[in-house]
């Protein structure tokens, strides 16, 4: 079975493949898991992926074109 994960953080699914029924099944290889990362699909020397959202307001919202072109990659 295959899993296709876009994940900011990558590095913070590494416990739950290392313990557990979970660390069974991948290295079984019952399970496929790909992390996709959307700041390997920005734009800069920066790497964003987020902006203000518009109107201004709390909080911060995903950018589109790097999103768009992860998904891409992932079908």
């Amino acid at each position: 079975m295959r899993f296709d994960v876009i994940t900011l953080f990558p590095e913070l699914f590494a416990p739950f493949l290392e313990a557990g029924v979970a660390r069974r099944a991948f290295a079984g290889g019952l399970i496929d898991l790909k992390l996709w990362n959307p700041r390997e699909f920005a734009e800069g020397n920066y790497r964003r992926v987020d902006d203000r959202p518009f109107g201004g307001g709390p909080g911060m919202v995903m950018l589109a074109e790097p999103l768009s072109r992860c998904l891409q990659a992932v079908r």
